[in-house]
């Protein structure tokens, strides 16, 4: 027993960071950000925190499923950029919508979305929910060290969510790998002032080694579709969109290259979003879904990597 996705929702910022703007705060231009990681502009929460814009894409999926809060049996979500360590954003989310079932946070950075799928797969197959909302939403604004370039230019905020039913078999198969370490991709804690602690750490915002990153993001994708295909004897001819998470344009197109398939095969919208995490996934999947290039009967391949290091895929009937 799994699920098939019944509806999905995003919610982004209104405010817009255009490139250009980005170069009056640091040493930057429009086609050097162009160039370097296909974006051109992100959005930037002002006055919203990550559950409200969790709560917002919410709603939006449960609109789009024809469910309604009370009609939920869970609500997962992921986030690495929440304004409070307890409650979690999923209690947040749920307190907002006015739901009472269980709530739980995942955090497993960029794949986080993914994470949460084959969770809720579990609890399908344990038949304990019949609906699951499933949320990945960033404020990663809030993380950004701004003087850094090499960071500041990459991120934005916004949430993805999707609404999970029990009524169809739709969810396929999945990869999902960790290899636990820091020394790529870290966002630590602020430290503390206990007077007993002694070590030190880094200052509290992303930290990450670009080119390090991009092998090791373009090998785990790569990787994981070949897996899944391989798992599910089917050939990316049979795949109608693979949804990826959207960190750095030329990843995918690296990613395309190496897997011999065309670049629209894969459903991108970095350049208007810029990285947004654990809600990317989400975001590029309600898009596409609205879009009405999806057809019921569809394959399509969702795929991740970030921090943790952690990488995921999952194949879906549509």
């Amino acid at each position: 027993m799994s699920f098939y996705i019944a509806g999905t929702g995003m919610y982004v910022p209104e405010r817009i960071v255009t490139n250009d703007e980005l170069a009056t705060m640091v040493d930057t231009n429009d086609e050097w950000i162009k160039q370097r990681v296909g974006i051109s502009e992100r959005r930037i929460s002002t006055d919203e925190w990550t559950s409200e814009m969790a709560y917002k894409a919410a709603l939006c999926a449960l609109e789009n499923a024809d469910c309604k809060p009370e009609d939920l049996d869970y609500i997962l979500t992921a986030s690495v950029s929440a304004e409070c360590v307890s409650p979690s954003t999923a209690c947040m989310v749920q307190n907002l919508l006015g739901a009472t079932c269980p709530a739980l946070e995942v955090n497993a950075a960029c794949s986080a979305f993914l994470f949460l799928l084959e969770t809720a797969a579990g609890l399908f197959a344990r038949k304990r929910a019949k609906k699951i909302l499933v949320v990945g939403a960033e404020r990663l604004s809030g993380i950004l060290d701004w003087s850094d370039r090499s960071t500041c230019i990459i991120f934005g905020d916004g949430a993805g969510a999707a609404v999970l039913s029990c009524e169809k078999d739709n969810y396929l198969d999945s990869v999902v790998t960790v290899h636990g370490g820091d020394d790529v991709i870290k966002i630590p804690h602020f430290i503390g002032c206990s007077p007993f602690f002694t070590k030190e750490n880094d200052s509290p915002y992303i930290h990450m080694q670009g080119q390090e990153t991009f092998k090791y993001a373009v090998n785990a994708m790569c990787g994981d579709i070949t897996a899944i295909l391989e798992q599910n004897h089917l050939t990316l001819d049979d795949i109608s969109y693979i949804v990826p998470h959207q960190a750095n344009k030329r990843i995918i197109d690296f990613a395309a290259k190496r897997l011999k398939t065309s670049e629209e095969k894969f459903y991108v919208n970095i350049e208007h979003y810029g990285n947004t995490s654990s809600a990317s996934v989400p975001i590029a999947l309600d898009e596409l879904n609205r879009s009405g290039r999806l057809k019921r009967g569809d394959y399509i391949i969702l795929c991740a990597f970030g921090g943790g290091l952690a990488n995921a895929a999952c194949l879906l009937r549509w």
